[in-house]
């Protein structure tokens, strides 16, 4: 087979705080995430993606909540380490898109610094990586506020 495709999807509730990290791009807001590592939601479910399309497990195997190393862990590394596997395998990124849900923050203005991130980590073109948003129209737990989710698709090619 000469393509794979993955998805991923991650949720993280608001806790303390005044930013999130979203995309690898520290985004002001009135509330951080409850996570063991930084919580970005985006490379969570982009990392989760990768592994899928290689049937590799999920991000949880790979980074465990049990284990200390990945204690506030910069998801930028384990975003590079998702793609170190994927390369050990003869595979590399073809292109991705995330869909961050959430009231708020507001994704748009940090969405091409997100894209400029995702593409360098993965060297791939920028082109290569769409990132956007929705909300959930007020309703469940990311309409009320409690929390942010993204999703994420990704194609493999051979290397």
């Amino acid at each position: 087979m000469k393509i794979r495709i993955g998805q991923g999807f991650d949720v993280h509730a608001f806790g303390p705080g005044e930013h999130i990290m979203l995309g690898g791009v520290r985004v002001p807001h009135t509330q951080g995430v409850i996570a063991h590592s930084d919580g970005d939601v985006a490379l969570h479910a982009l990392c989760d993606a990768l592994l899928g399309a290689l049937a590799l497990g999920d991000i949880g195997q790979h980074f465990p909540p049990s284990d200390a190393r990945w204690k506030d862990a910069d998801s930028r590394a384990l975003l590079r380490h998702c793609n170190d596997l994927l390369h050990a395998q003869g595979w590399q990124a073809g292109n991705c898109d995330i869909t961050v849900i959430c009231e708020r923050p507001k994704v748009g203005p940090h969405a091409q610094a997100m894209r400029e991130i995702i593409a360098t980590d993965l060297g791939i073109a920028m082109d290569a990586v769409s990132v956007k948003a929705t909300t959930s129209e007020k309703l469940g737990f990311t309409g009320r506020g409690e929390g942010i989710a993204a999703q994420a698709v990704c194609l493999l090619v051979r290397a």
